[in-house]
């Protein structure tokens, strides 16, 4: 039923279906909470985090988009350059909701399918909690210079350095209304105060908000890495599996883009798609032809793990970005961390 309504909503937001008379008539309450809810957040922001060097990688719209591998490259370039970083995280559908250390090992019925994939990619301290404040508190006790949070572009009562959009370059902003008669979580004029917007892919859809806000995007591309098995067994190159039909899994936020990967690379894809952080079972696997072998994502990997799957495999993918935006962002974190001064939010 989940993935259902996920499938009739996204047909309504990013493709042709008209949103309906009832979901626009709800619009305008959405607004005035939304408003009302971030005046309450900006008036309790803690200020013994004012000074903290944060940065906030988020999105304005519903879905995936493409911040966890960002959040993961991200990690990696702030290790290379000798900083100290970690990474907080609400950790959506987890079972528990007190302060928890992620670690490689982590059930991700407790503490999340995302934040465990970054614990195991990024080699950084993963702290997931409600309350991001406490989060990030308890990663600076543990030495690290800058916190990022995985997404949080809403959470306005967590002060922030650098805020970073990324936007999924194939869907956009959808019908570009807000919730629930479109994706938006908030108007597209919030574009205006990030600091950098980062495109998910190449850009399929016409942005003109990205030149009225006079943002200069960065790409990012999503490189694909091996197949690796879910148990034991051999590594493949996506390319060996050309010319073969397959189960392909996902449970993500745009699953299309990771069906794609599998045709561009000329695989016959049977497709299989699951609510986002979707929490597998073997059941869910039952009616799958069992004379295919199953593809998946990382992401719903790490959920898969203690299920006895056989011939089953999940595509690792690495984020790749513009060599001079990294080298920017490095210095300007750099100079954030000398200076220790925060710029006010609006």
């Amino acid at each position: 039923m989940r993935a259902e309504t996920e499938n009739r909503m996204n047909g309504i937001w990013y493709g042709e279906d008209p949103s309906p008379l009832w979901l626009r008539g709800l619009v305008p309450a959405y607004r005035v909470g939304q408003k009302l809810d971030r005046w309450w957040q900006l008036r309790h922001q803690p200020k013994d985090l004012t000074d903290a060097c944060i940065v906030v990688v988020g999105n304005l719209s519903v879905g995936g988009s493409g911040k966890t591998p960002l959040v993961v490259r991200l990690c990696r370039l702030l290790r290379e350059a000798g900083l100290q970083a970690g990474v907080i995280s609400r950790g959506y559908g987890r079972s528990e909701k007190r302060l928890r250390l992620v670690s490689a090992g982590s059930d991700p019925g407790e503490v999340g399918d995302e934040p465990l994939l970054i614990a195991q990619q990024a080699g950084v301290p993963v702290i997931v909690s409600p309350d991001r404040c406490a989060a990030a508190r308890a990663l600076f006790k543990k030495g690290v210079q800058v916190v990022i949070s995985d997404d949080g572009l809403q959470h306005y009562r967590l002060p922030r350095k650098i805020e970073i959009c990324v936007i999924d370059g194939h869907r956009g902003f959808g019908n570009g209304q807000l919730l629930p008669a479109g994706p938006l979580r908030e108007p597209t004029q919030r574009l205006h105060n990030v600091d950098h917007v980062v495109i998910n892919g190449d850009l399929r859809v016409p942005l003109p908000e990205l030149e009225t806000a006079g943002l200069q995007p960065a790409q990012m591309t999503l490189a694909a890495g091996l197949l690796r098995p879910l148990e034991g067994g051999q590594n493949w190159r996506l390319s060996q599996f050309g010319g073969c039909r397959v189960n392909a899994v996902a449970g993500i936020g745009n699953p299309q883009r990771f069906f794609e990967l599998l045709r561009g690379a000329r695989i016959t894809v049977t497709e299989h798609i699951f609510p986002d952080h979707h929490l597998f079972s073997r059941d869910d696997f039952a009616r799958m032809d069992p004379d295919l072998p199953i593809l998946m994502t990382e992401k719903d990997a790490v959920k898969c793990r203690k299920l006895g799957l056989v011939n089953a495999w999940f595509l690792s993918v690495d984020a790749v970005l513009p060599a001079e935006w990294e080298a920017g962002l490095l210095q300007e974190l750099n100079g954030l961390l000398k200076s220790k001064g925060s710029r006010p939010r609006r």
